[in-house]
């Protein structure tokens, strides 16, 4: 059996339907309560600090520290917190956003980029807008539909449509102002998950897809018109094509061989950004490249810029500036798309306008934000593929195991990185970062062989992902996986304390002048630790999974601390087998907390379903192993690996005969408009019987385990 743990595949099924009601493309008019928020411009994003009960921007303010200065909730009356509201958003899968509460209103992104406009006090809905992203274009992602949030400006509320249209919206009323599609080549599987920036008047997008083949690119468009007014490459194009900009002449020297640009490259711009108005620079995190595996995409070797990289570029014309590559040759999936924060440290007795980041690959990097000279670079979780970083070159020391090309390697972080999109926190007055810390491993498997195979197929020159069949050993591997909330000293270079949790895949952080960090973890709980030890002072339930980070604002002399919640991403749908012990039901819903309030949640749904009867098993052994490999590599990046679904898309053991009945026809694009992707030209109709046999053999698997463990339990009773 292939048993690469994240080694990932070609893409998956999604049999699932949106719940909630429909929602009409322009949205419906807004009470007067919503406001035109017209004087949201760069002077007040700027001094953000001077009204501390606002949240403007993703990272609150330009910095993205994600600190606020709003001190009534604190260490000293943290425990009378009570949930003040809940509201229930459309679509039960991946809730990554950051509210943004301006002017009286809060807006906010639920799964397929649909946008919701609340008030902040009550929770009471003011108006939404549905993008109709198709439901099956999930198909076209690496990790779920999610929406990270919004950016405002002038009157104007803008998103980033799944499907890659950026749209600006009427902040009051919700209708639609403006639409474009920022999408260079519809033959690619370009998404958009990340929360646009607003600088000076110019709306900043990237994309994701590296995996699934495309080319990177970050684009500004005009916040009036929608009209595209810069767009910068991250990795050079087709080389036969003269290159766009003096850097892209840079970067097509670091990259060997003809075929790299048939896979796209890879280095896309999806999630990190930050802006500094006194440099006037903006910066921006890069991922991974298409392949994975260097020696497909890139088999000369090679740096490969810009993947894996902090980029600064001017923000007027998009003109790069300088970088810093945390991954050279990037071959593990280490992005360095993970956020980006900028403080003012003192280093050496020194006041520095610093960078920090911690990218998936393991390292805490402090850069100086005006040059991109290294200060400091320190594992802040295992690592075994780099024994350290040379400080003289800014390189990685790569270690015996680093390179797969040529073999299976266990190495750490795997691809759900030591730390992933989930934003971190910096708190001035501790001086410390909060980091949503992960214990991953990767079990690397080369694919020299591996060529572009189109739109909604999964690009890593390495062989599709098998877990362990058997419970025990799947146990095994589970317990591999932890993660930890840790306090980063930037100065000392160390961590200084931890929390543990039961798995990856946790919540980001918020950190407050109340001496409070707030986290949301993967098993459904809602938590606030003190800034300067770490105690636990308060939790609450959530009901589901946490991911996204949370966020704090003002009205009326109330402080409110609010969430979304919501389970899903890769971990949860790609490796099922490995997020059972959070055993959590996706349920997506925005939580906000006061003191003294005195709401609740409904009551919690149990995760277990009846197991129905299988259907007879009636495929050859040879059938099955042929459906095992074309299920890992097809199937299981939505509905998990070796069929073991997570919480969120439906767990294909538990199919119904009448389901059973329709798997063909379901696989040929029946319950598209549910968002499950047709595989008509894709699989043949023997590829999908083997499918089918494999799915039915898990089936009775796991009827047979259960049936061992009730007489397990039944034995254990006195």
């Amino acid at each position: 059996m292939k048993t690469h743990l994240l080694g990932m595949m070609a893409l998956g099924i999604a049999l699932t339907a949106c719940n909630g009601k429909k929602q009409s493309d322009a949205g419906s008019p807004a009470e007067s309560k919503a406001s035109a928020a017209a004087s949201v411009d760069a002077a007040r994003l700027t001094a953000a600090d001077s009204e501390p009960g606002s949240w403007m921007s993703y990272g609150r303010t330009y910095d993205e520290q994600r600190f606020s200065p709003l001190k009534k909730i604190s260490t000293a009356n943290v425990n009378g917190l009570g949930l003040a509201w809940s509201y229930k958003l459309d679509v039960d899968r991946a809730t990554e956003a950051t509210p943004v509460v301006v002017d009286g209103v809060m807006y906010v992104t639920g799964a397929f980029s649909i946008v919701s406009a609340l008030d902040p006090v009550t929770g009471k809905e003011l108006w939404k807008f549905d993008p109709q992203v198709p439901r099956d274009k999930d198909r076209d992602g690496c990790c779920d539909v999610a929406n990270r949030g919004v950016a405002v400006w002038k009157g104007k509320v803008f998103v980033g449509a799944y499907d890659g249209r950026l749209i600006a919206l009427d902040s009051k009323t919700g209708q639609k102002v403006w639409e474009t599609d920022t999408v260079i080549d519809h033959e690619r599987s370009y998404t958009v998950t990340g929360a646009p920036r607003v600088v000076k008047g110019k709306v900043i997008i990237g994309n994701g897809g590296a995996e699934l083949g495309v080319r990177g690119y970050v684009g500004a468009y005009d916040a009036d018109s929608g009209k595209l007014l810069w767009r910068f490459f991250t990795v050079p194009g087709d080389p036969s094509q003269p290159a766009e900009d003096k850097a892209m002449e840079m970067a097509r020297k670091t990259w060997s061989g003809d075929t790299y640009w048939k896979f796209g490259g890879g280095g896309t711009v999806w999630d990190a950004m930050a802006y500094d108005p006194d440099l006037d620079l903006l910066y921006i995190g890069t991922g991974n490249g298409s392949t994975w595996n260097r020696q497909v995409r890139s088999p000369g070797g090679g740096d490969n810029l810009f993947l894996s990289s902090i980029v600064a570029l001017k923000p007027d014309s998009g003109e790069y500036v300088w970088h810093y590559q945390t991954t050279p040759g990037d071959s593990w999936d280490y992005t360095a798309t993970q956020h980006i924060m900028l403080a003012d440290l003192t280093i050496g007795g020194e006041k520095r306008k610093v960078l920090m980041q911690a990218p998936k690959n393991g390292f805490f990097y402090v850069l100086d934000r005006a040059t991109g000279k290294l200060l400091s670079a320190d594992k802040y979780a295992p690592a075994n593929w780099a024994t350290h970083v040379d400080m003289e070159t800014g390189r990685p020391v790569e270690s015996e195991v680093a390179d797969w090309s040529g073999k299976m390697q266990v190495i750490s972080p795997g691809p759900l990185g030591a730390h992933n999109w989930q934003p971190m926190s910096f708190n001035p007055q501790t001086g410390y970062v909060y980091i949503p810390m992960q214990e991953a491993l990767g079990a690397y498997v080369p694919d020299p062989k591996q060529t572009f195979s189109g739109k909604g197929t999964w690009h890593m020159g390495s062989q599709p992902l098998a877990l362990p069949e058997n419970p025990e050993e799947l146990a095994g591997i589970a317990a591999l996986h932890k993660g930890h909330l840790i306090a980063w000293d930037p100065i000392a270079r160390k961590e200084v304390w931890r929390q543990d949790h039961v798995t990856v895949w946790n919540g980001g952080t918020l950190s407050t002048a109340g001496g409070l960090v707030f986290q949301g973890t993967a098993d459904g709980r809602f938590v606030a630790y003190s800034a300067d030890k770490g105690e636990k002072l308060w939790e609450t339930p959530a009901n589901t999974g946490v991911m996204a980070a949370p966020m704090t604002y003002e009205i009326n002399g109330e402080q409110y601390v609010t969430v979304a919640a919501g389970w899903g991403g890769a971990f949860p749908l790609v490796l099922g087998g490995l997020s059972e012990p959070a055993k959590v039901r996706a349920s997506a819903r925005v939580l906000t907390y006061k003191i003294g309030g005195t709401a609740s949640l409904p009551a919690l749904q149990p995760v277990a379903a009846n197991l129905p009867e299988p259907p007879e098993l009636t495929g050859s052994e040879s059938e099955v192993a042929q459906g095992r490999d074309l299920y890992n590599g097809h199937c299981g990046v939505c509905h998990g690996i070796s069929a073991i679904a997570g919480s969120v898309l439906p767990d294909l053991r538990y199919l119904t005969p009448e389901k059973h009945s329709l798997f063909n026809g379901i696989v040929a694009g029946a319950y598209a408009a549910k968002g499950m992707p047709s595989f008509t030209g894709t699989l043949s109709a023997e590829q999908v019987d083997a499918i089918h046999q494999y799915v039915i053999k898990r089936a009775h698997d796991l009827k047979a385990d259960l049936a061992k463990a009730s007489t397990a339990k039944a034995e254990a009773k006195p």
